[in-house]
């Protein structure tokens, strides 16, 4: 089981604004863009997403680090299935290399999302949160972490690295309208 001390703290729907903001930089933008994609007319895409990141944090599947004013830094994760089923073949072009490399770490505890507001980077909240992850992950039973970053996510792929994390795999981004500064996913591995 799974103890939590402040600053770490299980993400609530009074969250979901700082979320929504926190799962798009961690997606590089691809959330906002899916967002205005799945917006009803007149629909708000934001908002969107703040009700998406307010069900995940209220089913427990998000962790963020509140220092006493609001979540800063968030974490999701998830076991991976140890003999993933084949990609289906209507699955959208944008998402298939993502799941390509998922599947290419089976039966690790996979780093859906890790972000921190730019004015709280560099304070070990990633390293942090991560040291979570590593825990729910031994809690479980598995024996690996993986995560995927974009490519040109330096600041990010520096942290993973100086964790242990070793690139694995790498596929071509599939932008589909979507507008990424990068041009390569990165799957990164970790042994534990």
């Amino acid at each position: 089981m799974i103890t939590l001390a402040p600053p770490l703290r299980r993400g609530t729907a009074a969250d979901a604004a700082a979320l929504a903001d926190l799962v798009n930089f961690a997606g590089e933008g691809l959330p906002e863009y899916l967002w205005r994609g799945m917006a009803a007319a007149g629909e708000d895409p934001w908002e969107l997403g703040r009700k998406r990141q307010a069900q995940k944090a209220e089913e427990g599947k998000i962790f963020v680090v509140d220092e006493g004013a609001g979540a800063i830094a968030a974490l999701t994760g998830y076991p991976t299935p140890a003999d993933p089923d084949p990609i289906p073949d209507d699955m959208p072009p944008l998402f298939r290399p993502l799941q390509e490399l998922e599947d290419l770490a089976p039966a690790t505890w996979y780093v859906n999302v890790l972000a921190a507001y730019p004015e709280a980077r560099g304070r070990g909240h990633g390293t942090r949160l991560m040291a979570l992850a590593e825990e729910i992950a031994r809690d479980l039973g598995l024996g690996a972490m993986s995560i995927i970053v974009a490519g040109g996510n330096t600041g990010a792929r520096r942290l993973y690295q100086r964790l242990g994390y070793a690139e694995t795999a790498r596929r071509a981004v599939v932008k589909d309208g979507w507008t990424c500064a990068s041009d390569e996913w990165v799957l990164l591995v970790r042994q534990l």
